[in-house]
């Protein structure tokens, strides 16, 4: 399937809606506006539309999730996501999977990807925009927008001026994660011209950073994974953790940092299935001459428990269970179940898959995601203070949003 080649600039300039933002949610809105007989011309900065599409899942794209429900997102608001997660569900996203004959497969937790690249779902949508005859301006720098009866905008293409107009404008500019591929705050400006508030703005499933002997410990074991429970007092999760050179990622602190403040300690069950506690007096009782490295090890990686030895029990490292008093061995099991460490920070927006705040919820519908100060003004997607968990999530806010809004114009 070949990419349908973005349009021209073309002589007319008055649209009915004009969407900021060639990603998920802008592209999805836009052939569905065009479906219902819209005029609809989408605009971006960048020179290609859905980068992050093409780079997501490992350039699998999880696309969706099959078990989708209000608990998954995070949101200062949070019945905001249900109208709109009620009117369009993943089988209705599925139906297009199905008629573009798109390859996929599920993963764990209802994570649906792709069989063979992301660019599957992109040309999923630049096919359908372009069948349905909306119009899309790449490399388009916007210096101004005003309203009155209509919005006006003042835009720059191929080192020409453009003055546009249309009844509707929809902001689907997403958010600040991974500027390298054209993330801004563009939106934000937008919102806040017209009266919206931002919500404070941070990286969101993103690794973590430490410094000191953790760091150091991390860097060590660097590439490293292993299942593990990690949580803290408002989320907890059982997923794999991978070891970085600069600290902890992997499933399980990703979406852990969507619940974490600087500051704040995490928790890290390393023996998730067990009391370690219990396991080291028992082996105490049956094999008084182990070691605990011994005890431990068919737990644990080899290089992985050297490092936990380092770290958590030097002074019994040549020491037999026998001549180990059990208040000890239940502290460090206590300890293996419940690792208490403090980030000292995240890898930041050049990494996160998504941005967590965005704009207030309170002053847009959640039926049609206009906004409550502004006539016509729309916002969908991950510019809203609405962020989904790992696993397809923030990406049915795309679908979903952009669908609701579409049907509303």
């Amino acid at each position: 399937m070949t990419h349908p080649t973005p349009s021209s600039p073309k002589p007319a300039t008055h649209f009915d809606a004009i969407i900021i933002g060639a990603g998920a949610s802008g592209l999805f809105c836009a052939f569905h506006l065009a479906q219902r007989g819209k005029s609809v011309l989408v605009l971006d900065h960048t020179n290609k539309a859905g980068k992050k599409i093409l780079m997501s899942g490992g350039g699998r794209c999880n696309f969706v999730n099959m078990d989708v429900r209000p608990e998954h997102f995070i949101s200062h608001n949070p019945h905001f996501v249900r109208s709109a997660l009620a009117k369009f569900t993943p089988h209705h996203f599925m139906n297009y999977v199905y008629k573009h004959g798109i390859g996929f497969h599920e993963k764990s937790h209802g994570q649906l990807f792709c069989d063979d690249s992301s660019k599957d779902i992109l040309n999923m949508l630049l096919t359908e925009c372009d069948h349905h005859g909306v119009t899309i301006w790449l490399n388009t720098k916007i210096s101004t927008i005003n309203k009155s009866d209509t919005f006006t905008l003042t835009t720059h293409k191929d080192n020409r001026e453009h003055t546009l107009s249309a009844h509707s404008l929809i902001i689907a500019t997403g958010g600040l994660s991974i500027p390298t591929l054209g993330a801004s705050g563009f939106g934000y400006q937008v919102a806040e011209q017209f009266g919206h508030q931002i919500l404070p703005t941070s990286a969101g499933l993103v690794p973590f950073t430490f410094t000191g002997h953790i760091g150091a410990m991390a860097k060590e074991l660097s590439g490293i994974s292993m299942d593990v429970i990690a949580f803290n007092d408002k989320a907890q999760f059982a997923l794999p953790l991978l070891f970085t050179h600069r600290g902890l990622s992997g499933p399980a602190m990703l979406q852990l940092s969507n619940y974490w403040q600087i500051g704040e300690y995490i928790h890290i069950n390393l023996l998730p299935h067990m009391s370690a506690g219990e396991l080291l007096i028992k082996h105490k009782h049956t094999h008084p001459k182990q070691h605990i490295r011994t005890a431990l090890q068919p737990y644990f990686a080899k290089k992985l428990l050297l490092a936990l030895e380092s770290h958590f029990w030097q002074q019994h490292k040549d020491s037999d269970l026998a001549n180990i008093k059990d208040k000890e061995l239940i502290t460090l099991g206590n300890t293996l179940n419940d690792w208490q460490i403090k980030p000292s920070g995240t890898e930041g927006y050049r990494v996160a898959e998504v941005t967590l705040g965005g704009v207030d919820t309170r002053d847009v519908s959640s039926k049609t995601f206009e906004s409550k100060l502004c006539d016509g003004l729309y916002f969908i997607g991950e510019v809203l203070d609405v962020t989904g968990q790992l696993g397809g999530y923030n990406f049915h806010w795309a679908w979903a949003s952009g669908f609701a809004c579409a049907m509303a114009v």
